[in-house]
């Protein structure tokens, strides 16, 4: 009984910390190119930080289901030659089991997304992931808001054979809509007037 009993503890003891692992990061874009060619156009860059609020992390917990994990985030904004802006960028990001996926997401002025692409994430997801950047998977965004319902269903139907890139799929979906999302609570009546 007390080696049945000491075996358990151990098999306990082993598995807390195994539960996540990191693996090594890798970049594909770098934040500065994300900036440049999701923000094309722009002649000037600024960076506007922002500071959400209670009742903006409740909005947008209202609206999604999410509650933002920090309550500050830095966009950079993009004005062409007359003042006039082009749109903004923000970089979010999830941990999961296998490791973060960092994405890049451009919001226009109206709050739709302009763009987005996957700028990092760890060696052990990138096989899960490549499938999604090389059929352009965050495209299906462009012109969509933190509102807008994402339907992710039909766009991995191709990938049901590979369980882990439908799971990044909705990891990556959900990550652009969180840069939407706060665009639209945190910036969006604001950043005009800078």
């Amino acid at each position: 009984m007390r080696t049945l009993t000491a075996a358990l503890a151990l098999a306990v003891a082993l598995a807390g910390p195994a539960e996540a692992h990191l693996t090594p990061p890798v970049v594909l874009v770098s934040d500065r190119d994300a900036v440049v060619s999701l923000l094309s156009g722009a002649q000037r860059f600024f960076v506007r930080e922002v500071r959400l609020s209670a009742q903006e992390q409740t909005a947008i917990k209202q609206a999604s289901s999410w509650t933002p994990e920090e309550d500050f985030y830095r966009f950079y904004v993009g004005r062409d030659e007359g003042g006039r802006m082009v749109g903004a960028l923000v970089f979010v990001g999830d941990a999961t089991i296998h490791g973060s996926v960092r994405v890049a997401v451009a919001l226009g002025p109206d709050g739709k997304v302009r763009g987005a692409t996957v700028v990092e994430l760890t060696e052990e997801t990138y096989p899960w992931v490549k499938p999604l950047i090389d059929q352009q998977f965050t495209r299906d965004w462009v012109g969509q808001d933190g509102r807008s319902r994402y339907v992710l269903a039909e766009r991995l139907a191709p990938l049901r054979g590979n369980p882990m890139t439908q799971f990044y799929g909705e990891v990556v979906g959900g990550l652009v809509r969180r840069g939407a999302l706060l665009y639209e609570f945190g910036v969006a009546a604001t950043v005009g007037r800078r």
